[in-house]
């Protein structure tokens, strides 16, 4: 569920008394988002993705173990699950903001100006929106 408006100003405004009070802390706690999880998130999927081409090939060499190679390629498809649905959604309480949009001197990047717009759109075609 979408924040409030009074709810966005009110974040708006936390953030940019964090960066008036400590920027260095801020700044450190910028870089700990969603950036960093999904990177963390792709190199276990990919680790895992690797080991389980290990295991497919492994079965396949070795007579009579087929199993080994079922274990690998479900391995393989557990890890391009994980990866794919990390992009999805983020870590735990966490919202699909990149980054502090309040913060001083900073654009709004493509995605904000394109979900702007979508919502004047769709405000103009219900009349005003509810």
């Amino acid at each position: 569920m979408p924040l409030s408006e009074h709810e966005q100003r009110l974040l708006d405004q936390m953030e940019r008394a964090l960066y008036a009070e400590d920027p260095k802390f801020a700044t450190a706690l910028e870089g700990t988002g969603l950036r960093t999880y999904t990177r963390r998130r792709v190199y276990l999927a990919v680790g895992g993705f690797v080991i389980g081409i290990g295991l497919l090939m492994g079965g396949m060499v070795v007579p009579d173990q087929i199993w080994v190679s079922v274990v690998g390629f479900l391995v393989m498809l557990g890890c391009a699950v994980f990866a794919v649905t990390g992009w999805r959604r983020g870590p735990a309480g966490q919202a699909q903001r990149p980054g502090p949009a309040a913060a001083p001197g900073r654009k709004a990047g493509m995605m904000d100006r394109v979900e702007q717009r979508w919502q004047r759109r769709r405000d103009e075609q219900t009349g005003g929106g509810f």
